[in-house]
């Protein structure tokens, strides 16, 4: 199995595809980073050899991949709750930061829905009654 940059890619995909399985490196930069290695996209992985490894290696250590591109991205959200930017402050919220409605959706962002209205008057008077105790403590 090839190995890239500490990652492990499938041997049976072309290369244009395993490529993506490195964290940093999506459809659009895969074919910069092919003709940098004057590689061949159609090529399957387990047809590359030692040769062609190293070239596809010394290009991918160009761009921004796996770790390092982890910790920028982590550094760039602690800067932005640093400055107390909006975006900052809706990572900070674990809230979308970029323009998407809540109201109806980002289900997987705000969590399990949670009814909020009307309770039965017993249910709201035991829930009163347990603040009262939990501030008397």
């Amino acid at each position: 199995m090839p190995r890239i940059s500490g990652v492990i890619i499938p041997e049976e995909k072309k290369i244009k595809v395993a490529l993506n399985y490195i964290y940093g490196i999506g459809r659009n930069n895969v074919f910069a980073i092919l003709d940098q290695a004057q590689l061949d996209p159609e090529k399957r992985a387990k047809d590359l050899s030692d040769l062609e490894l190293n070239k596809l290696q010394k290009a991918v250590e160009s761009v921004p991949i796996e770790g390092s591109l982890r910790k920028m991205v982590s550094e760039n959200i602690k800067r932005l709750r640093q400055i107390n930017s909006f975006r900052g402050s809706r990572h900070a919220n674990r809230l979308p930061s970029r323009g998407q409605r809540t109201r109806v959706n980002a289900r997987t962002k705000r969590g399990k829905r949670m009814t909020v209205g009307a309770l039965k008057k017993e249910l709201a008077q035991k829930m009163e009654d347990a603040k009262k105790a939990k501030t008397k403590e």
